[in-house]
């Protein structure tokens, strides 16, 4: 091959080197995977945190309604479920179908009774993701008067209080099932992240009557 002809080849070959025509479709193609994970993950934590802060309202007003409502109504053989409790349950399970938010099915049958009077409502998923939605009511919570108090469960299981005076309290947990997106589109990337089940929000109010 003549020289000429070498440095004919040369001059092209530092041309389709320097030719950034395709450029801007090579870094989209690598940025698009990040683009949808950041979207993905601004919708859904976003959903995660109106949710939450819609339960966390919910269960402190059902809280409201059941502790301000006569305590006596515990103690009455004739009636399964406390009017009380069923006040609460029934302004959780009103406002979720009011906001268009599945109930999961909720069940409408008597809830399963522990004791210390706490009552627990499980639903049947229905659409769900997981359990579903769990809510219970405790209507003899008490946690130690002067201090030790401690973030309640959302069992709702009372707070040993020793030798001190106890507060005597209704305590109203709701645990949401959540389906995240976020998690599965960054497993196509090859990362793992560990998110919550579900979204619980819970609400102590000291017992009026």
């Amino acid at each position: 091959m003549s020289w000429p002809r070498l440095r004919g080849c040369s001059r092209r070959a530092r041309q389709a080197w320097r030719d950034d025509r395709a450029a801007q479709i090579v870094e989209f193609a690598v940025a698009l995977p990040l683009l949808i994970l950041f979207v993905v993950g601004i919708f859904d934590f976003s959903g995660a945190f109106t949710l939450k802060q819609k339960l966390t309202n919910l269960a402190r007003d059902a809280g409201r309604a059941a502790a301000a409502d006569p305590a006596n109504d515990l103690s009455l053989p004739s009636t399964p479920v406390p009017a009380s409790v069923s006040d609460a349950y029934q302004m959780i399970d009103n406002y979720l179908v009011a906001n268009k938010i599945n109930d999961c099915g909720l069940l409408t049958t008597a809830p399963v009774q522990t004791p210390a009077a706490t009552w627990t409502y499980f639903s049947n998923v229905n659409g769900c993701p997981g359990t579903g939605l769990i809510i219970t009511i405790n209507r003899a919570y008490f946690y130690p008067q002067n201090g030790g108090a401690q973030i309640p469960s959302v069992n709702c299981v009372p707070q040993p209080g020793g030798s001190q005076a106890k507060v005597i309290a209704t305590c109203v947990s709701i645990q949401y099932a959540y389906q995240w997106r976020f998690g599965r589109v960054a497993s196509l990337l090859g990362s793992t992240v560990g998110l919550p089940n579900s979204i619980s929000a819970i609400s102590v109010t000291m017992n009026e009557n």
